[in-house]
């Protein structure tokens, strides 16, 4: 599958995106410094029943970037603009990271567009020594400090299946642009609790996975979203940590097919 292109106004920023399948349409949203190709288990699985399209966020992989000091709603307003651009009507939402809390902004603000959201090692609320730790690391970012192997020392085990991710990873966030990367980075240390008091708005399938091992999109805050949303569910997964979709692919996918094949008009507890 080869990634492509759209342009969101005649003037306007550029989108790599990439689609594959036909039915109902799932939105895919990556985490800060990766890429759509990030999606690549995901997405060869799940295109057999579903429009499968894979963004790459502002400012990473082909897509332009959002303007120097952008905040979560305006990654949520251009995540609008695509829908829109795209023709999709109301969409499922499956974010990572910065994508989950994106994912999530959308499916308060646009309520009528969204079908149902699952949200990968999403963060909420994070504790004041958290906040201040990641704050730090946007702040240096933003100053052109780049530190990657601390991340991936974080996100990653000693496992054949965590040394093979990190390679990829590693490989995207050294080729992603430092300006968007240091926009979008702020824009998901400040965002954590934009949208937390909002949960509860949210009327359709919720779903919050995580890692046992990740410390900062921790197992409580999984289950306290899915606490706050009526049809939600969490679920944590043993002996992995932050890039659970590439770590634990066959996990992952399954339990998002479980999540796509839920009638929205049910909940997790109906059916269970």
């Amino acid at each position: 599958m080869t990634l492509t292109t759209l342009q969101l106004s005649e003037a306007g920023p550029t989108v790599a995106l990439r689609e594959t399948g036909a039915g109902a349409p799932l939105v895919l949203l990556h985490g800060v410094g990766m890429q759509s190709a990030a999606w690549a288990p995901q997405i060869a699985d799940l295109s057999r029943s579903h429009r499968v399209i894979a963004l790459d966020l502002p400012g990473h992989g082909g897509s332009d970037p959002l303007p120097a000091g952008s905040d979560l709603p305006d990654f949520v307003s251009w995540l609008h603009d695509v829908v829109l651009a795209l023709d999709l009507g109301p969409v499922s939402l499956a974010g990572h990271s910065m994508g989950a809390l994106i994912a999530t902004g959308f499916a308060v603000d646009h309520p009528v567009m969204t079908r149902r959201v699952a949200l990968l090692n999403g963060v909420y609320r994070r504790t004041p020594q958290a906040r201040a730790a990641v704050l730090a690391r946007a702040a240096e970012i933003g100053a052109g400090q780049v530190d990657l192997a601390t991340p991936l020392a974080r996100w990653f085990g000693k496992t054949p299946a965590d040394i093979s991710a990190r390679d990829r990873v590693a490989g995207w966030l050294g080729t992603v642009d430092p300006a968007g990367y240091a926009t979008a980075y702020g824009a998901f240390a400040r965002g954590d609790a934009t949208y937390a008091d909002r949960l509860d708005e949210i009327t359709y399938p919720f779903l919050a996975i995580t890692g046992d091992g990740d410390p900062n999109s921790t197992p409580a805050m999984a289950q306290e979203m899915a606490a706050q949303v009526r049809h939600g569910r969490a679920i944590v997964i043993t002996g992995h940590r932050h890039m659970l979709n590439l770590t634990a692919p066959d996990v992952v996918t399954a339990h998002l097919r479980d999540w796509l094949a839920i009638p929205s008009e049910e909940t997790y507890h109906d059916i269970a």
